[in-house]
């Protein structure tokens, strides 16, 4: 008798533990605000947050296949991944958190370019640069003979999509031979001691490294926060995301979490250096 009863306590303490937990993958772009909203939303409340970063791609796997309460995304969920989530039966709904920009990144010894034009940054990232376009030289006459190493996010980064999207014109089109990672710490570790290296992070990560890395401007504008927010900063400036289930929506501590960093997190986002939107989203 006391064995079932300490067995019935004990599923009941796992039903309420997994209901009072919220799952989070997705982004690495996001997850610096996510995590910063997390950190102080269990200041507050007893709830189990959990994130992941396995890329927006990556999230939207999982988000779709039933495995999230909420997917983080540095692009717009794909025609593809609705029909995955339309399959599994995932309705959900999609929130604007803040806005990012992709910062183009060398390492700070670099003094042969600051500012890169559209056309030059296409000539070196497009798919017929494969094994082709090797030195700076090639992509523009007036800088140096040397050979350019390439760094760029994870092909699961939502970061990778929009940058080829809007850059190379089509989504995961670009060249193969460039040091990748999901990870943007190990992206700026490696452009920061590589005094050849050039690539591509997002806005939050570049504005916690100034000192490891140079950013360049784009056609003359430099990534700052009043150029992402005035959309000056184009065409790499772009929003972020949250994705959140239907059916998460219906557990009360899911609910308040959402709300809590619908509403609370427009400090954190400038603190962790990217954009709040001009007005935020709603449930």
């Amino acid at each position: 008798m006391l064995f079932r009863v300490l067995w019935a306590l004990f599923l009941l303490a796992a039903c309420h533990s997994n209901q009072r937990s919220i799952k989070i993958d997705g982004s690495s772009t996001v997850f610096p605000i996510s995590e910063a909203v997390v950190e102080e939303f269990q200041k507050k409340f007893p709830a189990k947050v959990t994130i992941g970063i396995s890329g927006t791609g990556g999230g939207f796997k999982k988000f779709c296949a039933g495995n999230l309460s909420i997917a983080a995304a540095s692009r717009a969920i794909s025609d593809s991944e609705k029909k995955h989530c339309a399959e599994n039966h995932i309705s959900f709904r999609e929130l604007r958190i803040a806005y990012d920009g992709i910062v183009l990144v060398v390492n700070p010894q670099n003094d042969w370019v600051s500012d890169i034009s559209l056309p030059e940054l296409k000539t070196m990232w497009e798919p017929a640069a494969q094994n082709r376009i090797k030195l700076w030289s090639q992509i523009n006459p007036a800088w140096p003979k040397k050979q350019i190493h390439l760094f760029a996010p994870g092909v699961d980064s939502g970061t990778y999509d929009y940058f080829t999207k809007e850059i190379v014109g089509k989504e995961h089109a670009s060249r193969g031979d460039i040091t990748s990672s999901e990870d943007d710490n190990v992206l700026i570790q490696g452009i920061s001691t590589d005094p050849l290296a050039f690539g591509f992070i997002g806005f939050g990560y570049y504005a916690e490294n100034q000192k490891k890395l140079k950013a360049l401007s784009v056609k003359g504008v430099m990534p700052s926060y009043e150029n992402i927010l005035n959309k000056r900063y184009a065409p790499l400036s772009r929003p972020l995301f949250l994705y959140v289930a239907e059916s998460e929506l219906k557990k009360p501590n899911v609910r308040d979490f959402v709300e809590y960093y619908l509403h609370q997190s427009d400090a954190l986002i400038k603190e962790v250096g990217y954009v709040p939107l001009e007005q935020q989203s709603t449930l």
